[in-house]
């Protein structure tokens, strides 16, 4: 048996390895455009930045280990031109010599991943405007920097490469702007849980301009001018186009394989295409989403990696089966880390969900124990059922455990009130007895069970100012002088009791404290004595995170960027 595959990554380096552990006597030949294989890309940056200072280790395997591990003929800087299913070759071309052949397959895969996407937009092209895909990419932006010392830069877009960019280019003494059509960074996330990160790289002094389209990209005074539609232009030394990525599907496109979504290629969960004996994996094929059951495609090397393995296994007689896609995923943004999984509650919405969610800021470990951290856990579960969908976290320690804990959750089928009974380890510098992902049961179970109510964020806006109802912030006066909610009086928590009379009986009681578990305990007192009381998803603490980033991206909108 022949299996030739195209691309020499993730999925395909992974493909390659496990038909090997399977079929001893196959031959395996691997064709990939670039010069290298199985290489990091999630690293590009940090080496860019010098935190990874050897470039020899992004590269996990040389095609000549490669070989003597496998027995693999790992063919670097040869792209694959064309695919004939009827005959069951593909065209290569040899890009050093300028040899063209045809080579035979029984099976093929492909692995092309995706492509930087680079609209059709005036000065695309330019010297100075950088993608970053591959590690030859990587050398020429480095060399760049070490050779002109850029002291500006303009990354578009706000994903994952661009924030990993961002921190490093900064750390190198660069003024760093981001710019993008969306208002958000990092759309994992729900709008109030990328605040924080909003927060983290404004502390850092990146300045964003988010709701901007770019439309194009002009030379000038030595630099780039990043045009903006109905805002003046931005100037840098330097541009980095990191607006995503799209499927590098021509190949698949021009042999007949029926695509999908963004041109990706449609596979079934074996990962076999729609012509028989050519399979698909990675960044340029349409999966399922674990969560909706939807079509989606997400570009992360962990799925990569499995279904490269299940491609082998099936080529190899197996049947291995990929069960759909989570989309979980932690970035390290300076001193903070933000990690998701499943589905966001703006996505949940969209896909027709009804969904509600509980907000909590637990400490990282054991309060009494030195150095704990707070971290902010979003919890997105559906109603009625309780079904849990996704978590978003952001932190500074312990959130990756966690994001990983519930990614396991929900690929196990549990329940977001089943989380209360997860049996996790702790110790103090670890954790508390009560871990975080226990407190995110309890509090979906409490609002189950009709313990507590809650109001969220967009609620607050509408809530009457006229005596209907009774605002109470039940953190200490010392919080409350720092900062309040307009409307909401101040009654500590440990002196409601003693002062109920206060609070007049047959009106509804909206809740605040600084995180949640204040108020949540007040709403517990005054239900005891006959109040309809909600408390607030949350906290102060989140409230206001959220209010001054919306206020910093009004003002960016009016002034073109944050000031």
């Amino acid at each position: 048996m022949k299996v030739v595959i195209i691309g020499g990554v993730a999925g395909g380096a992974t493909a390659a390895a496990r038909l090997r552990r399977l079929d001893e006597t196959a031959e395996i030949v691997v064709f990939e455009r670039s010069g290298y294989v199985s290489y990091a890309n999630c690293g590009l940056p940090y080496y860019i930045g010098g935190v990874i200072e050897d470039p020899e280790a992004l590269t996990l395997q040389t095609p000549e280990s490669f070989f003597a591990r496998f027995r693999v003929d790992m063919r670097v800087r040869h792209e694959v031109t064309a695919i004939h299913p009827d005959q069951k070759t593909v065209s290569v071309k040899a890009l050093e010599t300028g040899e063209e052949f045809e080579e035979h397959y029984d099976k093929l895969i492909l692995s092309p991943g995706a492509s930087p996407t680079q609209p059709r937009l005036p000065g695309v092209g330019l010297e100075k405007l950088f993608t970053l895909r591959t590690v030859e990419d990587t050398f020429r932006m480095k060399d760049y920097i070490h050779a002109h010392h850029p002291k500006s830069v303009v990354l578009a877009g706000g994903g994952f490469i661009s924030l990993e960019l961002a921190e490093n280019l900064r750390e190198l003494g660069m003024e760093v702007t981001i710019v993008q059509r969306p208002k958000q960074l990092m759309n994992p996330f729900d709008p109030d849980m990328a605040a924080f990160i909003h927060g983290e790289v404004r502390r850092h002094g990146i300045r964003l301009a988010l709701g901007h389209t770019v439309e194009g990209f002009a030379e000038r005074d030595g630099g780039v001018d990043v045009l903006r539609k109905d805002a003046v232009p931005l100037h840098a030394d330097m541009v980095v186009l990191a607006i995503g990525v799209t499927p590098d599907t021509v190949l698949a496109k021009e042999a007949g394989l029926e695509l999908g979504l963004k041109g990706s290629i449609v596979v079934n969960d074996r990962m076999e295409t729609s012509v028989p004996d050519i399979y698909a994996v990675g960044d340029a094929v349409q999966v399922k989403h674990f969560v909706t059951g939807q079509d989606a495609v997400i570009s992360l090397a962990g799925p990569a990696n499995k279904q490269g393995r299940i491609a082998a296994d099936n080529i190899c007689g197996g049947d291995s089966r990929y069960l759909g896609s989570q989309g979980s995923s932690v970035i390290k943004v300076f001193d903070l880390t933000a990690a998701a999984t499943g589905v966001n509650e703006t996505n949940a919405k969209k896909a027709g969900l009804a969904v509600d969610t509980v907000i909590l800021s637990p400490m990282s470990h054991a309060g009494y124990y030195p150095g704990g951290k707070l971290m902010t856990m979003k919890l997105v579960f559906e109603q009625g059922t309780y079904r849990l969908l996704g978590a978003q976290i952001v932190g500074y320690e312990g959130v990756d455990k966690r994001i990983d804990v519930l990614a396991a959750a929900i690929h196990a089928g549990l329940t977001a009130i089943q989380l209360k009974d997860l049996d996790l380890a702790y110790a103090p510098p670890y954790s508390s007895a009560k871990d975080p992902v226990n407190m995110a049961g309890f509090m979906v179970e409490n609002l189950a069970s009709g313990v507590v109510k809650q109001f969220h964020i967009e609620d607050v806006s509408a809530l009457p100012h006229d005596g209907s109802v009774t605002l109470l912030d039940v953190r200490t006066p010392q919080e409350y002088a720092g900062g309040h909610i307009e409307g909401f009086r101040n009654i500590p928590v440990d002196e409601l009791r003693e002062r109920l009379d206060e609070i007049e009986k047959g009106k509804p009681v909206y809740v605040i404290c600084q995180s949640g578990l204040r108020s949540y305990i007040a709403c517990r007192v005054l239900a005891g004595y006959g109040y309809e009381a909600y408390n607030f998803a949350g906290g102060f603490r989140f409230y206001d995170a959220v209010t001054n980033d919306r206020r910093l991206m009004e003002q960016s909108t009016a002034c073109g960027m944050d000031q």
